[in-house]
């Protein structure tokens, strides 16, 4: 349980795509203008990287390697019409918000790298926790992304004004903001990974002492 539940995390946290990575910057920086378009990408997002995780899973015995990468891209690419079109039917401002960003999915390192990297040498349900993790974890961040620069750019979260526009710093929502949001989130989350290796070799030292003491 502990295995799974780490693997899990380590998406969201440890190897969070966004944060640490830096992989899906396109997107990233595109989309988060405000935390329901940052919420809308990363759901779609991750919709098509657990769909074609547990597709990849099942065949991957069954595909030659000299054409998995084209075989992947075109799963990926059928899910992600797939969201397209439910998103232009159900979501359609979103869409129309989003634009050429949902279709552009198709070529999101993420999916692709995820796919190669950890679905086609797994199982089903190993696949599906590592779709979740890493899925989560862009999401999280380009909710939270979208969030801070709707907040400190508009006044506003999800639409719902916060106060007036004396406090606004306007270019929060424009590329600057972006890059100057992004550039400080992944600052705080690189600190506090090597603040947890840290603590994690302190612990490790301290119990290889008392080892020797004893």
């Amino acid at each position: 349980m502990a295995k799974e539940q780490s693997q899990l995390t380590n998406g969201m946290f440890t190897n969070n795509p966004i944060f640490v990575q830096a992989l899906g910057m396109c997107p990233t920086l595109a989309t988060t203008t405000s935390a329901t378009n940052g919420l809308g990408m990363g759901m779609a997002t991750l919709s098509v990287l657990i769909m074609s995780n547990i597709v990849i899973s099942l065949i991957r015995k069954l595909v030659p390697d000299k054409i998995r990468i084209p075989v992947y891209i075109i799963i990926i690419a059928g899910f992600v019409t797939m969201i397209d079109l439910l998103m232009h039917g159900f979501l359609y401002d979103l869409w129309k918000t989003l634009g050429l960003f949902i279709p552009l999915i198709v070529v999101n390192c993420v999916i692709l790298g995820r796919a190669e990297a950890y679905a086609s040498h797994n199982g089903v349900f190993k696949s599906i926790l590592d779709a979740l993790g890493m899925g989560l974890g862009f999401a999280g961040a380009l909710l939270l992304l979208g969030s801070v620069r709707e907040i400190l750019g508009a006044g506003s979260w999800f639409g719902i004004p916060l106060w007036g526009d004396a406090f606004n710093v306007f270019i929060m929502i424009l590329p600057p903001g972006a890059f100057i949001t992004l550039g400080l989130l992944a600052a705080t989350f690189n600190w506090m990974g090597i603040s947890r290796e840290e603590r994690k070799k302190k612990k490790e030292q301290a119990a290889k002492k008392a080892g020797e003491t004893a």
